[in-house]
């Protein structure tokens, strides 16, 4: 293992300070993640890391150093810094001395081949990317296949968005791809394309999700475009009571996904666990 990195100039420290920004990322494939908790998932997961940055001083406890550990058994880099240093790789007001550079993974819509049960996400310029994350864990939690990002949605490799999916980026499938492309594979695929707003006149309780299912989203702020809802199989609204005019976008994914694994786990009944 190299010696313990003192200076916030060398180069390896400046590549991977980068990472903070988006064109960065997309344009190494690279991304970066803090924190024992996020840190332990990737290596228990085995994501594709192709470094750990650790500082000694700042990291306590067995379970960061246990990752660690296991994360030298099969030959990733571990780079040593010290305090200065991670601090200006770090984004928390308490920083936990470890961090990892990882691999992004994307898959290509057209080798996708859905079968009867699966659910994707799409979303439409969505901006937030702590809902980006939020709601790549909810595809993990009610078994969604992963997330389609469209257009100038936004990057489900930004340390916040990594940091809300809790560990479910290093697992999920992703998939970048524009509007017409989706369409064309929904079509081919025999995939139900269901969008939402608050003025359709179907409930989302009661429509009919199909054997495969497209939970199509929009922005935070405007929701999805008139022609995203006309290209749409359905559209549904999730019914409002008080003087909010909106959901959370996160919020808003999050009851749509728990109705279609409700609607498909009562119609297998036997699957259930």
């Amino acid at each position: 293992m190299p010696g313990l990195i003192t200076s916030t100039a060398n180069e390896r420290i400046k590549r991977i300070r980068a990472l903070q920004m988006r064109k960065e990322r997309e344009r190494t494939g690279l991304t970066f993640v803090e924190g024992i908790r996020s840190v332990v998932e990737a290596v228990q997961v085995e994501a594709p890391i192709d470094a750990l940055v650790v500082c000694p001083k700042l990291l306590k406890g067995k379970t960061g150093w246990d990752a660690v550990a296991l994360a030298c058994s099969r030959e990733v880099e571990v780079i040593e810094v010290d305090e200065p240093v991670f601090r200006t790789l770090s984004k928390r007001d308490g920083p936990q001395g470890i961090a990892a550079v990882l691999r992004q993974r994307w898959e290509r819509l057209r080798d996708v081949e859905p079968g009867d049960g699966s659910t994707w996400v799409a979303l439409e310029s969505a901006a937030d990317a702590g809902n980006i994350g939020t709601i790549v864990r909810t595809c993990d939690a009610t078994g969604a296949e992963g997330v389609i990002l469209l257009d100038h949605t936004a990057d489900p490799f930004d340390p916040v968005a990594m940091r809300a999916s809790t560990g479910a980026v290093f697992t999920s499938r992703l998939v970048r791809s524009s509007f017409p492309e989706l369409r064309e594979w929904a079509q081919a695929h025999g995939l139900t394309m269901v969008g939402t707003a608050g003025d359709a006149a179907e409930d989302y309780r009661t429509a009919d999700y199909g054997a495969r299912t497209i939970v199509l989203m929009g922005s935070e702020r405007a929701g999805l475009p008139e022609a995203y809802q006309a290209a749409c199989d359905r559209m549904v609204s999730i019914p409002m009571r008080g003087r909010a005019d909106s959901l959370n976008l996160a919020v808003a994914t999050g009851l749509v996904l728990y109705e279609v694994l409700h609607q498909r786990e009562r119609r297998r009944p036997s699957e259930r666990t």
